[in-house]
């Protein structure tokens, strides 16, 4: 049974037994700050397990997309891990219970294959509960499974938490008996390999606190028993269907293992057990980059794009590593071109958008393999140089801290690492560099650890939404609005009163005023509570329902309960208005001129400007530029329409509506359109009309990362005064040139190209003075114990490349037979400079140019024996630098 028709099987079970079939939330984890990408099949469902939010369906289904990498580097060496999967689920918001999910999984796993069941032999199957739940074991008796494959487990097995305070509960596991094959008989205790585990029933009917590990916690109170969250494994259940031993033998991922071994002419084969065979290592190195390719093909089908942080960065790992791990099997080519399609043609029958995403996907990847071997050959550079210092300083090994550098500043691999060192006959201080890396992680989980506030630190906004439910949002309709104050919050919780000077958070029933979100910048403006006043700074939404006005309050007392008037800044209201608005005008018109891959990756809609991040593999040319400038300017004298309503999900895509990669969409969406141009989902404020921008100027466009550019723009009158100043700008220049306006960029033009002209001269010109006098100051050079010595200031102006060549040029009229050594200090900026050079002679007498400069530096300069340069010093130090030069030759030359 293919996978995608195991999926559908699973939602079309649910769906008739009336749960709500959910699409899979994008894989980076939105709405969660403590996760960088969504992990099991609940996240999406948090908020309603939390009472954070009200479901809009009491039972709900979806095949979840997850991404885990904490473990990434046991890819491959297990049968079983992969850092893509995907999580089958059902859920139950206040509705059935053990008595509901439990039949409902039974039902489904046995049920023939003829009638839409997965056929499972229900004799081979095993159900775990936890010590104390006799209220499962009843109920898995009855349907039938005896008491015998009923196994009582521990906390660490068989009770789940999201690791913070909050819902809990035991759960009960359904086991595969895979057969004698595989492993000893005795259940899921005694091996878990052969008895395979496929789905976990979550039973949320307590409270827990002081959560310390899996095990470690304290029950505090029940609640009510109508909770339900269960996943079951879809790659794990694939391969149990499709008769196969691992994950890597399913039909989504074993063609992409098959095209890699077929490309590098390596053998792969199926290790039962549930580790690999660590004697094959091309087979761990096949699974790395099966998972891994299919896994950069998800999270960029997702809008995550290759970063040095973030999620961005987690793709860029991964991809580095599949790219590594196939150039360690002999293939040098690139390699995603190869791979990348094979992936899509096993993942697109289950998301659709995959292949008509390709070519915007293959852009980013592609793109980022070259990049990644431009990394590897500058890496390896880097490498040769530091091989080469080691041998020169007898070591016998590189350093750990070489090693890490490489890998954590170039991104260059530490098994690329150990290969080119053992090839130079040199060890790698792999303790060393272990304990670096070890240091970085523990840097980062003390980040990670700071930032995860947890549910708890929310009680105060999640009591305020407790007392009144979601505020209710006004502002597309008014700029004012009579309400109620519902909260006070200050730095220490709930407050009942606030007074002149205080800075408070301030909850209405009912507010006019815009909370900062899809780039849109938060309304200001007043609110007056009886005899008080606050002037709103900033407006946010800390959690799903909730719109806090940050606050300071300018005149009187302020009390929670009062009637309040609340009244938005309108001028900040409609320059942010025509800014967002021509937001979506760029948007569309950079897709018409660059093609359906220039998405959205971000925004910011200020009053006045605007600033729009998109996804394209390279620069815009100017000329494009132009052209979508003059699009949009176009749109805006058609002045269309700005048409905002609510609609379905399905509807909004049956009419075209844009989404954005990585926003998360309820059921019924907002859809902003802009006459029969542009059609995008948003929850932001607009014109009504696209006259009323007035105009739209683009300011600049540059690189913020890798395939994602910006273009920073003006609307309105800001765009009208940006314009006048440029034109007396021009003026001013046609003026002092004597030639007409559209004359002016061809004059400057040719008075730069004259003045680069010029300074080249120059700088041929002090060359030339500089080195004029070399032989001269060879004749004058000191004798210094038997060592010719010249120690002398360059002209002042001289550039470095003039003061090096000079050195040399002194050292090579020097009579070669005598040992010499050549200073030459120089000024620029406030600071001196030093340039030691040597001749053969006199390093063959042990002085090295290298030595000379440290000790002239106190340690500090870089080079070797033959030419070594310091500087840094304040100017004034040129004579002394020059003297213990001098100096330093003759205690040298004793």
């Amino acid at each position: 049974m293919k996978t995608a028709e195991v999926k559908r099987r699973f939602l079309a079970h649910f769906e008739a037994n009336g749960h709500t079939v959910v699409p899979s939330a994008p894989l980076p984890a939105i709405d969660d700050p403590n996760l960088l990408f969504i992990n099991a099949g609940m996240v999406q469902f948090v908020p309603f397990f939390l009472g954070q939010r009200t479901p809009p369906y009491s039972r709900a289904a979806s095949v979840q997309k997850c991404i885990r990498t904490p473990d990434i580097d046991e890819v491959g060496k297990t049968s079983r891990h992969g850092t893509f999967f995907q999580m089958n689920g059902n859920f139950s918001f206040g509705d059935y219970f053990k008595a509901g999910a439990i039949p409902l999984a039974w039902e489904l796993s046995t049920k023939p294959v003829s009638e839409g069941g997965f056929g499972l032999d229900p004799e081979r199957i095993w159900a775990t509960v936890y010590l104390d739940d006799d209220e499962a074991i009843e109920i898995w008796k009855k349907t039938g499974m005896p008491a015998e494959r009923i196994v009582r487990r521990g906390k660490k097995d068989n009770f789940w938490s999201m690791g913070i305070p909050g819902p809990a509960g035991p759960c009960s596991e359904l086991y595969y008996d895979r057969g004698p094959a595989y492993g000893p008989e005795g259940g899921p205790e005694v091996d878990e390999d052969r008895y395979l585990e496929f789905w976990n029933l979550v039973f949320m009917q307590h409270e827990i606190t002081d959560v310390k590990s899996k095990e470690d916690f304290t029950i505090v109170g029940d609640l009510p028993k109508q909770n339900i969250d269960t996943g079951m494994g879809l790659e794990r259940i694939a391969s149990i269907l499709q008769g196969v031993d691992n994950l890597y033998e399913i039909d989504e991922v074993r063609p992409i293992l098959a095209r890699a071994a077929e490309m590098t002419g390596k053998r792969y084969g199926v290790h039962s057990g549930h580790a690999a065979n660590q004697s094959h290592p091309d087979d761990v190195r096949l699974r790395v980059i099966a998972d891994h390719v299919r896994t950069a093909l998800m999270l960029i089908g997702d809008g995550v794009t290759p970063a040095n942080e973030g999620r961005g960065y987690v793709l860029r790992r991964i991809m580095r590593r599949a790219i590594r791990s196939i150039r360690l099997l002999g293939w040098q080519e690139r390699a995603l071109p190869e791979l990348l399609p094979v992936a899509r043609d096993c993942m697109a029958p289950s998301y659709p958008e995959l292949a008509t995403e390709f070519q915007r996907i293959a852009d980013y990847a592609y793109a980022e393999e070259d990049s990644f071997l431009s990394t590897l050959r500058a890496g390896t550079t880097i490498l040769d140089v530091a091989i080469t210092e080691s041998k020169d300083a007898g070591k016998s090994a590189l350093s750990g801290a070489q090693a890490f550098q490489l890998h954590d500043t170039y991104g260059f691999p530490i098994d690329l690492t150990l290969e080119i060192a053992a090839e130079q006959g040199l060890d790698v201080d792999q303790d060393g560099f272990r304990r670096l890396m070890a240091d970085q992680r523990a840097r980062a989980k003390a980040d990670a650890a700071a930032r995860k506030t947890g549910h708890a630190d929310l009680s105060a906004y999640r009591g305020a939404l407790d007392a009144g439910g979601p505020v209710e949002f006004t502002g597309y309709q008014e700029i004012s609005r009579e309400s109620r104050v519902r909260a006070l919050i200050g730095d220490g919780g709930r407050l009942e009163v606030a007074g002149e000077g205080d800075f408070v958070e301030l909850v209405l029933d009912a507010t006019p005023f815009y909370a900062e979100g899809g780039g849109q910048q938060a309304d200001t403006g007043v609110i007056r509570v009886g005899g008080g006043q606050l002037e709103i700074v900033d407006v946010q939404q800390p959690i799903p329902g909730l719109i806090v006005h940050k606050a300071r309050v300018i005149r009187g007392e302020v009390r929670a309960g009062e009637a309040a008037e609340a009244e938005i800044d309108i001028t900040r209201r409609k320059a942010i208005s025509r800014s967002h608005t021509a937001t979506h005008l760029i948007h569309q018109t950079m897709r018409h001129f660059l093609g359906e891959s220039a998405t959205q990756a971000g925004s910011l809609n200020a009053p006045g400007r605007l600033r729009f991040d998109f996804n394209t593999p390279g620069a815009v040319s100017p000329a494009v530029l132009h052209d979508v400038e003059q699009q949009v300017n176009e749109v805006l004298l058609r002045d269309l329409e700005v048409h905002a309503f609510v609609t379905s999900q399905a509807e909004a895509r049956r009419l075209g509506a844009m989404a954005l990669f990585g926003e998360k969409y309820g059921d019924e969406v907002r859809v902003v359109e802009v006459g029969d141009y542009a059609r995008e989902l948003c929850g932001g404020t607009h014109v009504a009309r696209s006259g009323q921008l007035g105009l739209v100027k683009i300011l600049n466009e540059a690189s913020i990362g890798s395939g994602v550019r910006r273009v920073e723009a003006l609307v309105g009158i800001d765009a009208f005064g940006f314009l006048a100043k440029e034109h007396l700008l021009v003026a001013r220049l046609a003026d002092l040139f004597r030639v007409p306006g559209d004359q002016v960029a061809d004059r400057v033009e040719q008075t730069v190209t004259a003045l680069r002209d010029a300074e080249k001269e120059l700088e041929k010109l002090r060359a030339q003075m500089v080195l004029g006098g070399a032989g001269a100051l060879a004749e004058q050079a000191r004798d210094v114990r038997g060592v010719a010595f010249v120690g002398v200031e360059a002209p002042e102006g001289a550039a470095g490349n003039d003061v090096r060549t000079l050195a040399q040029e002194i050292r090579g009229k020097i009579d070669s037979g005598r040992p010499a050594v050549v200073a030459v200090a120089s000024r620029s900026n406030g600071k001196a400079s030093l340039i030691v050079a040597i001749n053969g002679v006199a390093k063959s007498r042990g002085l090295s140019a290298a030595d000379l400069v440290k000790g002239a530096f106190s340690g500090r300069g870089g080079g070797n024996a033959d030419l070594a340069q310091g500087g840094g010093l304040p100017a004034d130090q040129v004579p002394s630098l020059l003297a213990a030069v001098e100096k330093a030759v003759g205690e040298a030359a004793l």
